[in-house]
């Protein structure tokens, strides 16, 4: 009598564990059980979204697809017209009268927390009271350029146009135009992190100065 209650104990135990195990489908593949209540697991971080560090003013990855542009009536008029301001103050040699241009829309000057454009260009040109950053800007915005993020908020028109190209693919000529902004030391820096990281300069398609800074 024992043996007979406690062959069915077992049975039932039996019954009751294989009825809670998950249906097994044809697939062999466990039926996904109940969805329990639970916090929602965070989301991974998100990347920024592409361009989005390139309108900053950030170094951005060179692109073997980036056409060089010489030909100044290709800019849109409103792009030519911020140009052609620009070029009138570095060449005045005030630095105010271009610092002027920045009380619409505030361009990035740097990548620090500074407020004044003229202290801080000052600061990083004392041997010329801050002029030689105007020098540079002239031979940024007479260089050729590029035409980036095309169709998508981040458009921009870019001097020099280095700022998208590959150096190890530079031709002589070319690497004569680049060294016409930066120094041999300066190269070799940028080699070694693999994109230009000397000052450039973006334009909106509605005209809007952008950037103008160096570094990465």
């Amino acid at each position: 009598m024992p043996l007979r209650i406690g062959f069915r104990v077992l049975i039932l135990v039996l019954v009751a564990s294989a009825s809670a195990l998950a249906p097994v489908s044809l697939r062999g593949e466990g039926a996904k059980p109940p969805e329990i209540a639970g916090p929602t697991p965070a989301e991974p971080p998100q990347k920024n979204e592409p361009g989005a560090e390139k309108s900053k003013g950030h170094v951005a990855a060179p692109s073997a697809a980036a056409e060089i542009i010489t030909d100044l009536t290709r800019l849109p008029a409103p792009v030519a017209r911020t140009r052609e301001r620009l070029l009138a103050a570095a060449r005045s040699g005030d630095l105010q009268q271009l610092a002027a241009l920045m009380t619409d829309s505030m361009p990035i000057f740097s990548f620090t927390d500074d407020k004044d454009p003229i202290a801080f260009w000052k600061a990083n040109y004392p041997d010329s009271d801050g002029i030689e950053v105007l020098a540079i800007l002239t031979m940024i915005l007479e260089a050729p350029f590029v035409h980036v993020d095309q169709g998508t908020p981040q458009e921009m028109y870019v001097w020099p146009y280095f700022v998208r190209m590959s150096l190890t693919a530079l031709t002589p000529q070319q690497k004569v135009e680049l060294f016409r902004l930066v120094t041999g030391a300066d190269y070799k820096d940028m080699m070694k992190l693999g994109a230009y990281a000397f000052y450039r300069l973006g334009i909106s398609p509605d005209g809007t100065w952008q950037f103008f800074v160096t570094g990465d």
